[in-house]
């Protein structure tokens, strides 16, 4: 006589394998290619069933069924045990260079689990927030891509996360690039676009706006404050700035506001239409936020661009999320497959001042007009900005010229 099926609580019939606990999960047990009972466990019968159609899967494609329970730091110490070849000194580098970033943390995550970008955020991670140098993430990742191949050879994964995981890096980064002194136009939209319509870094569309449509000094915009710009006239009054420096270890680094840095830095600077629009968006952002500012540097307050504590911006807190925008910014180009994508380059605040300068020269402004604008003490300083780029200026209009002349004699 046929065993009667077993049902669960809720009289649906159960399969060979297939259990329910008394708290209403479910257990699959099953005797893997090897002989070792395992069990996955679920907190419904669907789930449950599609866990058991995953280990089936990998059966026919040969996955080893251990790997469930394999992390990445079991499969380092297995790929050192057989890894031959490698000079004694370099093995010491990688394990010194795996026990020193990698086992604590990222190491603890299952082998199979392991997605690419949890990689380049892994990666990121190592740069930002542990300050590595590119050099050093390119030894880290020489010896996790060689673990993850050494787990795809011995059919514990399918594919390898690591595979071209520093490489992407590297292009969204622009690593290893000449640094330009100024964002061509395309980059300039590009970025002022990227910013405008990011839910993550679209509260810093105000204060880089204003940097590349004013060429203020980045201690200048940080020490603007609301009584130093009139909206109804569209003006800014630079008359100080705002220092960073450090007074010794036991007072550590300190926010001062100094007279603008010549006599000629202390100017009146009009508005372009989207910096007057920029700080608009700052006023309504710490409005609503209740970001206003309520500390005093040397007797000044009231700044406009100030942290989520309330206190005014730091330029090396404005260059990290330069770093961070410009990589995702690039890797959203790239994951979108954008045909011949506008990729920003690596820069600074102080870039941004180049680019208004840039700008202005591309727009035929009078030579005293710019020295004015951004404030130069000597008109040779100025000059000498202005002949280097309207050399460039001067060869891609030569270059859009010869196109003309050709397209009139074909």
């Amino acid at each position: 006589m046929a065993a009667k099926p077993r049902k669960d609580s809720k009289h649906v019939s159960l399969r060979k394998g297939e259990s329910q606990r008394k708290d209403g999960t479910y257990t699959y047990r099953w005797t893997d290619s090897e002989g070792k009972r395992r069990a996955v466990y679920a907190p419904s019968l669907q789930l449950l069933r599609e866990k058991e159609a995953c280990i089936a899967k990998d059966a026919v494609d040969g996955i080893r069924t251990e790997v469930r329970y394999v992390t990445v730091n079991d499969a380092f110490d297995r790929w050192k045990q057989v890894k031959r070849g490698l000079r004694d000194n370099t093995m010491a580098n990688y394990t010194y260079m795996y026990e020193q970033y990698v086992r604590k943390g990222f190491g603890e995550n299952k082998l199979s689990q392991v997605k690419k970008s949890q990689v380049r955020q892994f990666y990121n991670l190592l740069v930002e927030q542990r300050g590595l140098k590119p050099n050093t993430v390119d030894a880290i990742h020489t010896v996790l891509h060689q673990v993850f191949d050494f787990a795809v050879e011995d059919e514990f994964i399918r594919t390898n996360p690591t595979d071209q995981a520093l490489k992407e890096l590297r292009v969204a980064t622009n690593h290893g690039k000449t640094r330009k002194s100024a964002l061509t136009l395309p980059e300039q939209e590009r970025f002022l676009s990227y910013l405008r319509s990011s839910e993550k870094y679209s509260h810093w569309y105000p204060v880089f706006a204003v940097m590349i449509g004013t060429g203020l000094r980045v201690g200048e915009v940080t020490g603007l404050r609301w009584c130093d710009v009139d909206l109804e006239t569209g003006t800014i009054n630079v008359n100080h700035t705002l220092v960073n420096y450090s007074h010794g270890p036991q007072d550590g680094c300190r926010q001062n506001i100094h007279p603008p840095k010549t006599l000629n830095s202390e100017r009146i600077v009009p508005m372009l239409g989207y910096v007057k629009e920029a700080f608009l968006l700052q006023k309504e952002y710490v409005e609503k936020n209740g970001l206003r500012n309520l500390t005093r540097v040397d007797g000044y307050g009231d700044f406009i661009f100030v942290n989520r504590f309330g206190e005014a911006q730091h330029y090396g807190t404005l260059n990290k999320a330069i770093t961070r925008i410009v990589r995702d910014c690039n890797m959203e180009a790239l994951e979108n497959k954008e045909k011949d994508p506008v990729l920003l380059p690596p820069f600074s605040c102080h870039t941004l001042r180049h680019t208004f300068a840039t700008r202005m020269v591309e727009a035929g402004v009078n030579i005293k007009v710019v020295q004015n604008t951004l404030g130069h003490a000597r008109v040779s300083t100025t000059l000498d900005i202005y002949t280097d780029m309207t050399k460039e200026f001067q060869k891609s209009e030569f270059a859009s010229l010869d196109q003309w002349f050709s397209d009139q004699v074909s």
